[in-house]
């Protein structure tokens, strides 16, 4: 598992062996079952997840209970809600794991100690936090002025692998469209 994080760490910023023992030292391992939440709303959130294995679904509740999905992360993606995370506030999302799965987790004092002792994964970290908000405004783009069809293009195209193994019920509702709307757009894309 470390050899992964290794792995992830060095495509951004290389370093070394006797760096990254002190480095993995403040990651910890956890294993979830599917169904099982990381993260659940009005919790104080103390983790960022790294997700070495399995998928997870981080949504939103509004008032009227309809689940509103803000993301989804598979293998060496990072999840949290990270307002809750770095403002120390309740959590307003929930993430949880759709299938069997690992993750990586680190503290935000982890992060800080990280950031401060290694120039090298300060760099990683900013570079993670860029690459995310990147994605996030495509996305809040895509939501406001994309045809379904073009956010079922474009999200069949980035994500393959995870249009097998997202329940369909899941990827119309990140689309934002209706389960019928989804399967005239699957067929229409064959």
């Amino acid at each position: 598992m470390m050899q992964k994080l290794r792995a992830h760490i060095q495509y951004i910023a290389p370093i070394s062996d006797e760096d990254f023992k002190l480095i993995k030292t403040f990651f910890t391992l956890k294993k979830l079952k599917k169904h099982q939440y990381i993260i659940q709303e009005d919790e104080q959130v103390k983790f960022e997840y790294l997700i070495m294995s399995g998928v997870f679904r981080a949504f939103y509740l509004d008032d009227s209970g309809k689940e509103h999905i803000v993301q989804f992360a598979t293998e060496n993606w990072w999840v949290s809600d990270y307002v809750s995370y770095f403002r120390q506030q309740p959590a307003t999302t929930n993430v949880i794991c759709m299938e069997a799965g690992e993750v990586l987790c680190l503290t935000l004092d982890g992060r800080e100690k990280l950031s401060e002792s290694f120039h090298k994964m300060e760099h990683f970290f900013r570079v993670k936090l860029t690459n995310a908000y990147v994605a996030q405004q495509k996305r809040i783009i895509a939501l406001l002025s994309s045809t379904p069809q073009q956010r079922y293009e474009e999200f069949a195209k980035l994500y393959p692998d995870l249009m097998q193994r997202i329940p369909k019920k899941y990827i119309a509702e990140y689309l934002g469209v209706s389960r019928e709307t989804l399967s005239r757009l699957y067929s229409a894309s064959k």
